[in-house]
């Protein structure tokens, strides 16, 4: 698919739609505003988010029809992004080979561009008959667009894309070996360097954690590391993006019950989530070292699965007994940590499908966010805001650890009641950050769509992907330092 910005009079563009935010105002010329103001005199047009008209053969445009998108009442980067999806899903789905966009000004040509490429977004193709038809061409029509602005959107939005594509792939054609070759060949194409650990490595390293998750699977696991490393980085810090790759989860010999399992193919959302990241961070030449660890992983149950009861020593020699092994996601993330922090990490994010207790107490709506340091978390916090990306900080009290610490070894990977589930896992991830500024974003309930939305399919949501790229953008000067 074309997209690309045009610079010319709207009324003399001829497009199979046109796409209008309705908190645009009057602009498009008499006729045509006289029509929209008839449409909302009679109510027929209210312009609530999300609400979408379709007026056929629009008075004084070339455009065949125009497409009211309701915004409410101000146009930001939120609903532009939002709107800019559902508009090129809906011109999808009418079969419209063009569609233009148009904006009242060049500052939310980013946000537009991310929405157009995040609302063409197809699943990966295993339909034998599958006759979607993808736009031809959508030109964004923004005065005073910036070409960068709009080249940095339509990085960000393939690299969203590109997370979606992984979550959405079934887990018989995307293991450990399979994601690992997948991150290689991605990262070295936006200019990463890359390193894949084999079992053997794994094993050299001492991480007795990662592995114990991998006993039960015959398919072997690997901890990818991708780096970007600019010549000219601005300061000294050096940020770890680490990501949960479990590329299924059975829940191992403590299995999950069938209704609990069928979607566990998403539980590498976390690592295609810093995927998306870091090559996105590449692509746009963010001047900041950052660095990004894919602990990948299969948990199967098998008579060499770890058992519930097992004691394992992790990387950095803390003993681990495991209570439960559905619990697995913390005991990768362990390893991938202290890896991370003997790499010379002076920041750490990481990202994971971890609990469903995080779903309970937020929803769909918010990624649950724990941690260490409060400047991180609200870096974090005040980025996603600004794209309508939400995260909700949960308390982090050293009591919390309680639940977490073994009677025969240093910690357990459960504790023995469902309370305060979320944060009894961030604390015992905190046992492997060493005190490094670290932030913990829990995307359990957020990372895939248990149904459609207006600008996007049910299936993955490639949540958290811009925020991450923005925080890098706009990483604060003491971080840099």
């Amino acid at each position: 698919m074309n997209i690309r910005l045009h610079d010319g009079p709207l009324a003399e563009l001829e497009t199979d739609a046109l796409a209008w935010p309705l908190a645009n105002g009057p602009a498009l010329g008499q006729a045509a505003d006289q029509q929209i103001e008839s449409l909302r005199e009679s109510g027929e047009v209210r312009g609530k988010p999300s609400e979408l008209t379709l007026l056929h053969e629009p008075k004084g445009l070339q455009s065949r029809r125009l497409m009211l998108m309701g915004v409410g009442d101000s146009l930001d980067a939120t609903q532009v992004f939002r709107m800019a999806g559902q508009a090129v899903r809906a011109a999808q789905e009418r079969r419209f080979k063009r569609l233009a966009i148009a904006l009242p000004d060049g500052d939310l040509v980013r946000a537009a561009t991310e929405g157009c490429v995040y609302g063409s977004y197809e699943q990966p193709k295993y339909k034998s008959d599958d006759s979607s038809v993808p736009l031809e061409e959508i030109l964004i029509v923004a005065p005073g667009a910036d070409s960068a602005a709009f080249d940095a959107g339509r990085i960000v939005g393939e690299s969203v894309n590109l997370t979606r594509r992984l979550v959405d792939t079934p887990a018989n054609d995307l293991g450990p070996v399979e994601f690992a070759g997948m991150a290689e060949s991605m990262g070295k194409a936006a200019g990463l360097e890359v390193e894949v650990l084999d079992e053997a490595a794994l094993e050299a390293l001492g991480a007795g954690s990662l592995l114990s998750v991998a006993k039960g699977s015959v398919r072997p696991p690997r901890l990818v590391r991708l780096a970007w490393n600019p010549g000219d980085a601005a300061g000294d810090s050096h940020l770890f993006l680490v990501g949960k790759g479990v590329t299924f989860d059975t829940g191992g010999l403590s299995l999950k019950p069938a209704k609990s399992m069928e979607k566990m193919k998403y539980d590498m959302a976390g690592a295609a989530t810093m995927l998306g990241a870091i090559t996105a961070i590449a692509r746009l030449g963010i001047k900041q070292r950052v660095s990004c660890l894919l602990g990948l992983v299969e948990n199967m149950p098998s008579g060499s699965a770890t058992r519930p009861g097992d004691i394992v020593q992790a990387m950095n020699g803390k003993t681990i007994e495991v209570i439960n092994t559905d619990a697995e996601g913390r005991l990768v993330l362990a390893d991938a940590l202290t890896h991370a922090v003997r790499l010379g990490a002076t920041h750490l994010i990481d990202a994971a499908t971890l609990t469903g207790a995080v779903s309970v107490a937020l929803g769909a709506v918010n990624i649950g966010l724990l941690g260490n340091d409060a400047s991180l978390s609200s870096h974090l916090t005040a980025t996603g805001q600004t794209i309508g990306e939400h995260f909700w900080s949960l308390p982090m009290n050293d009591e919390y650890l309680e639940p977490m610490k073994g009677d025969l070894s240093d910690l357990r990977n459960a504790g023995t009641d469902r309370k305060a589930g979320t944060i009894t896992a961030a604390k015992f991830l905190e046992q492997f950050v060493d005190n490094t500024p670290w932030a913990h974003l829990d995307i359990a309930g957020t990372a895939n769509l248990d149904k459609g939305l207006p600008n996007a399919p049910k299936g993955a949501s490639g949540i958290a992907v811009r925020t991450l790229v923005r925080a890098v953008e706009t990483w604060p000067s003491e971080a840099a330092k």
